[in-house]
Order: structure tokens, then C-alpha cells, then sequence
């Protein structure tokens, strides 16, 4: 799955964030080191979605857009 990820440097690094995933947002000391740690937190909040889904008795289908 491809998310699109901003990037903006500032003074201390890099930060990162996800349009698609609201409030899934990251940083690092380099752009690399961003783009890392922002992979880990998308795995961690649909991981997080999924398990509300299923929490809540909901049905999960995949939609091809």
C-alpha cells in the first residue's frame, strides 16, 4: 500500500505526516530517519484502526478504487 507522506524540515530535523491518516505524524533527525520512523507509524495506526474495527463488531472489506 503507498500513502503520500509531507515532509518539512525545521530546526530540529525533519517532520513527517500522512494527509490520508489523520494525526499519524512522525519525525527525525534526517529525511531519511523521518521517512522510517513515519512507515512504523502508519504500520501502528491502521494496526490501531484495525483493531477498533473488529472491536466494534464492524466488517472489514477491501474496495478497489
Amino acid at each position: 500500500m503507498k500513502y503520500t507522506v509531507l515532509i518539512q524540515e525545521s530546526d530540529e530535523g525533519f517532520a513527517a505526516s500522512v494527509p490520508g491518516l489523520p494525526g499519524c505524524h512522525s519525525q527525525g533527525q534526517t529525511e531519511a530517519e523521518a521517512l522510517a520512523n513515519i512507515r512504523d507509524a502508519i504500520r501502528d495506526y491502521l494496526a490501531v484502526v484495525e483493531e477498533l474495527a473488529a472491536s466494534a463488531g464492524t466488517k472489514q472489506v477491501a474496495v478497489e478504487v
